[in-house]
C-alpha cells in the first residue's frame, strides 16, 4: 500500500486545525502530456517548494510535481516549531564529523532559521513567527545537562538566546509539575506549518515555477536527460530533485534505504479561553525531554495543540487515544476540554537523525529525513539543492559528508528492528532514565 494514500482522500487536507484555519490557495491543475524543464522537483513540501523558489530566482525553468496539494504532507502537518541547531546536538556532532565541520553546521542552521523569517517578510506570507521555544526536561540529570549545554554554546558558539529555567521556572511558564527545569530558547520560534508552506508555493508560483498538483510520481527514468514519469504525463528535465520525504515510497531504493517514514499525531482542543494561561504563561512552543517526544503550544485562537506518540507502517492508530494520554499526564487538569481535531502524519527519520543529503545518480538529488527537524531545514535544504543544480555543490557537499548508514534489515525489515528500538526508549522513559 502507498503511503500516500493510507490515510488520506486524493488530492484533499487531512481535516486538521491547520487546514480549517489555513489561508485558501486555489489549486494547480495537473500534469498532463509531455512537459519539458531545466528542473523538474517531485514533492510540494518545504524542501520542494524552497528548491523550486530558489531555481526559479535564478533562472531556471521548473516543473514542481506533487501527488496530493502543496504542503500535504509533513510540511502542512507538523508542531510548527522552528528549533536552532541541527537535529543532533553539537557535542554529538563535533565527535562524529570533527569541530570545524560541526560549526558549518551549527551556522548553516542559524542561517536556516534566518531563511524562513525572511522568506515569510519578503513574500509578505500570512504567517506570524511567534519567538520562544521550551525545553522541559523529566529528570534532574537532564536538567544539569541542558544547562550545561546552554553554557557551552554561549561560550564556544556565541549563542546568547537559551535561558535556563529550574524547577519552579518551568512550571510558572508551563503550568504543569511534570517537569524538573530546562531551558527557553528565544532564538528559535513557531508558526502555522500549512500556512507557511502556502506562502511558499505562492512564491515559487510567482516566480514561475510551474506546479502540478494531483500528479502521482511513478518512476523517475536515469539518464543524461532525466524522465519522470506520472500517470497521465511525464516531465524531461536536465535534473531532477526527489523531495518526497516520508513519502517517497519506492521511488529510489538507495534515499529509501537510509530514509524512513514514520508516523507522528496532534490533536487541537476547543478554544479554552481564560484557561489557557493556565498551559501557558508566553506565547512559545514546548518539547519535552522524552525520547519519544511531546510538543505542544497554543494556537492563535487560544486552543491546545498537542503532538505526541509514533506508530509504524502504514495505517494510524487511534489518534484521541494516542495523543490524549500524553497530554494528561502533563496536563490533568484538562480531562474535561473537548478535542476538536485528531490527525497525524508521516515524516521521515534516518539512523543518526540528521538530513540525508545524497545524489542517487549523476543528475537525481535528493534531500530528506529532517527527523522532526525540518521545517527550518528543509527550507534550507531547498536552497542548497537549488545551489548544487547551479553548480555550487560546496554546501551539498558539506551536508551530504555527514556519514548515513543505511537501516538495519533493508525497506522490508527496518520497521520491526525500529519498533523494538522504539520499545526499549519508551521503556527508558517511563523509568525515568
Amino acid at each position: 500500500m502507498n503511503l500516500l494514500f493510507a490515510n488520506d482522500r486524493a488530492g484533499q487536507y487531512p481535516a486538521s486545525y491547520y487546514a480549517a484555519t489555513a489561508t485558501p490557495l486555489a489549486p494547480f491543475p495537473a500534469l498532463m502530456g509531455e512537459a519539458r524543464a531545466d528542473v523538474c522537483v517531485v514533492g510540494g513540501g518545504y524542501t520542494g517548494l524552497s528548491a523550486a523558489l530558489h531555481l526559479a530566482q535564478r533562472g531556471f525553468s521548473v516543473i514542481l510535481l506533487e501527488a496530493h496539494r502543496v504542503g500535504f504532507g509533513a510540511s502542512g502537518r507538523n508542531g510548527g516549531q522552528v528549533g536552532s541547531g541541527q537535529r543532533l546536538d553539537q557535542d554529538d556532532l563535533e565527535k562524529r564529523v570533527g569541530l570545524p565541520q560541526a560549526r558549518r553546521l551549527w551556522d548553516m542552521a542559524e542561517e536556516a532559521k534566518a531563511l524562513v523569517r525572511s522568506l515569510i517578510t519578503t513574500h509578505a506570507m500570512p504567517v506570524t513567527f511567534y519567538p520562544g521555544v521550551a525545553h522541559a526536561c523529566t529528570s534532574d540529570r537532564q536538567v544539569s545537562a541542558a544547562h550545561a549545554y546552554a553554557d557551552r554554546l554561549r561560550r564556544d558558539y556565541g549563542y546568547e538566546h537559551l535561558e535556563p529555567m529550574d524547577r519552579a521556572g518551568i512550571r510558572a511558564l508551563i503550568g504543569s509539575d511534570a517537569f524538573r527545569g530546562g531551558e527557553i530558547d528565544r532564538g528559535a520560534g513557531h508558526l502555522h506549518p500549512l500556512n507557511y508552506a502556502l506562502g511558499l508555493a505562492q512564491a515559487a508560483a510567482a516566480a514561475g515555477v510551474r506546479i502540478c498538483e494531483t500528479t502521482l510520481v511513478h518512476a523517475v527514468e536515469d539518464g543524461a536527460k532525466p524522465v519522470v514519469r506520472a500517470a497521465q504525463g511525464h516531465v524531461l528535465a536536465d535534473h531532477v530533485i526527489l523531495a518526497a520525504n516520508g513519502y517517497l515510497g519506492g521511488l529510489n531504493p538507495k534515499v529509501a534505504a537510509r530514509v524512513m517514514p514514520i508516523n507522528n499525531f496532534i490533536v487541537a482542543t476547543e478554544p479554552l479561553g481564560a484557561r489557557a494561561q493556565e498551559v501557558l504563561a508566553e506565547p512559545v512552543a514546548v518539547a519535552d525531554s522524552r525520547f519519544v517526544v511531546n510538543y505542544w503550544r497554543l494556537s492563535e485562537d487560544g486552543r491546545l495543540l498537542f503532538g505526541g506518540g509514533e506508530s509504524y507502517g502504514y495505517r494510524f492508530p487511534d489518534i484521541l487515544r494516542t495523543v490524549r494520554k500524553p497530554m494528561l499526564q502533563i496536563y490533568p487538569q484538562l480531562a474535561d476540554v473537548r478535542i476538536d481535531y485528531a490527525w497525524g502524519g508521516t515524516l521521515a527519520i534516518t539512523m543518526n537523525r540528521m538530513p540525508c543529503f545524497t545524489r542517487p545518480s549523476a543528475h537525481v538529488l535528493s534531500a530528506s529525513g529532517y527527523s522532526g527537524h525540518g521545517v527550518a531545514m528543509a527550507t534550507l535544504a531547498g536552497k542548497i539543492l537549488a545551489e548544487a543544480v547551479a553548480g555550487q555543490a560546496e554546501r551539498f557537499d558539506v551536508m551530504a559528508s555527514v556519514p548515513q548508514a543505511s537501516f538495519p534489515g533493508g525497506t522490508a525489515l527496518r520497521w520491526p528492528f525500529l519498533v523494538l528500538a522504539m520499545a526499549w526508549y519508551s521503556m527508558r522513559d517511563r523509568l525515568g532514565l
